[in-house]
């Protein structure tokens, strides 16, 4: 028995664990992003209570306290599953130190949301904190995919399964994808979803910092364009070429919602969408990234193994 005093953890039961941390940040990015649709930004005024004379919401706070209180008790789900899934990676026998370091800094991550959230608040919903606060969210939906993708994958040295000028052509497509996050960022603090009517926006053009928005979407879906036909005249693996297609479909609906949207003049209901897309396309990004390189898949390890390897004395210590 481990040190826990539970059975062993099984190869399975972290492989849902890391792609519950996955789901469930994404989840928050959606219902965060209803928090500031909704107006209700400041429905809890003031962090960590929710009124200077509690922590919960209160019944003359109405609906938008509700929602906002809502949402913070949805960072404590988030921050359970992160917890489980490092207490999993400790558990897991044997131990991986690459596991145990991916799930602490998932677990870091929600704690420092949590943080950066309650700035926000402080900050009375200043764009640019806003900002930030989506930003980690993608920066933590990255520890997240990196650590459900580790758990298949043993570790040694990555080895790439394409050439490399191919791997550059998919980091450049990463790197372009998260500055269309960046700037997408940038777009909704010019825009009318302030989270709360007396919010500051950031003075950018909203036109202008659109139509850069929109320059720099072209140029991602041109690159995957690009990176695609390069897949297929290089005899990628199946998987490579795939995802590189998963990419550019998801790409064109988070493009089309785009343009719907503006055209709308930002209903609500389609920005809450197009936050739901900035994450799938960052997602599908980074399955791109990973299909161009494998490490040898990680054996699962049996019961035995694992009882026997959490029960093996440590060595004496030499005199």
């Amino acid at each position: 028995m481990n040190r826990f005093g539970r059975l062993p953890v099984s190869l399975p039961l972290l492989r849902r664990l890391a792609l519950a941390s996955v789901v469930a940040n994404v989840i928050i990015v959606v219902t965060g992003g209803a928090v500031r649709l909704t107006g209700s930004g400041l429905g809890c005024p003031t962090w960590p209570r929710c009124t200077d004379e509690s922590y919960t919401t209160t019944s003359e706070m109405g609906i938008h306290g509700v929602i906002e209180f809502g949402n913070r008790t949805l960072t404590g789900a988030v921050g359970f599953i992160a917890l489980a899934g490092l207490l999993a990676a400790l558990t897991y026998r044997p131990r991986r130190r690459s596991l145990v370091l991916l799930a602490g800094s998932v677990l870091l991550g929600v704690a420092a949301q949590a943080v950066i959230g309650g700035i926000t608040v402080r900050m009375q919903l200043h764009p640019g904190v806003v900002g930030i606060h989506f930003v980690v969210s993608m920066l933590l939906l990255l520890s997240t995919y990196a650590f459900w993708r580790r758990v298949d994958e043993g570790d040694a040295p990555a080895r790439l399964t394409v050439p490399r000028p191919i791997r550059t052509l998919a980091w450049f497509t990463t790197a372009v994808s998260g500055a269309v996050i960046v700037v997408g960022v940038l777009v909704t603090g010019s825009g009318p979803h302030a989270g709360d009517e007396d919010a500051a926006r950031n003075g950018l053009d909203p036109l202008a910092i659109s139509q850069f928005h929109a320059d720099l979407v072209f140029l991602l879906v041109g690159l995957t364009v690009g990176l695609l036909l390069a897949l297929r005249a290089a005899n990628a693996p199946a998987v490579a070429v795939r995802a590189a297609v998963v990419l550019l479909v998801v790409e064109l609906s988070q493009g089309l919602i785009g343009l719907v949207q503006y055209l709308t003049h930002l209903p609500a209901l389609l920005v809450g969408a197009h936050m739901l897309g900035a994450c799938l396309v960052w997602l599908a990004t980074l399955s791109v990234l990973w299909a161009t390189r494998v490490r040898q898949p990680a054996a699962p390890a049996t019961v035995a193994d694992q009882v026997a390897a959490s029960t093996t004395p440590a060595p004496a210590l030499s005199r």
